[in-house]
């Protein structure tokens, strides 16, 4: 059976993106979150969070947790391509408060545009 770990880098990207979004510091952050600030220091250094951090970190994000699972020695050709982009922001830009549908197609517009730029580079 394959072994499934946390991804402890795109977590922390999450938590980052999160973090500047509301113009935080980590403490601030942690804070709000409720973990400790050390929780998330141990993240951004590589470290696994444990089981209460990781469900309290993921509630707060209000992100499915298995966004953040690894799955080792599964891998096919399928396996390794990297889910939707823009289906995975979609709901996500739908469901805030603070944006109009015309705020949400503009940015779905730039996202994708800024997809194509980077595939063609790619």
């Amino acid at each position: 059976m394959a072994k499934t770990t946390i991804n402890t880098a795109a977590l922390y990207s999450a938590l980052d993106a999160a973090r500047q979004e509301r113009q935080l510091s980590w403490r601030g952050l942690a804070g709000e979150v409720g973990v400790s600030p050390s929780l998330l220091s141990r993240l951004g250094n590589g470290l696994k969070p444990d089981t209460d951090g990781f469900a309290t970190i993921i509630a707060w994000l209000r992100l499915p947790a298995e966004d953040f699972f690894e799955h080792e020695g599964q891998r096919d050709a399928n396996d390794n391509r990297e889910p939707d982009l823009m289906a995975q922001l979609a709901p996500l830009l739908r469901a805030r408060k603070d944006l109009s549908e015309t705020d949400v197609k503009y940015l779905q517009q730039v996202i994708g545009a800024t997809i194509e730029r980077a595939r063609a580079q790619g």
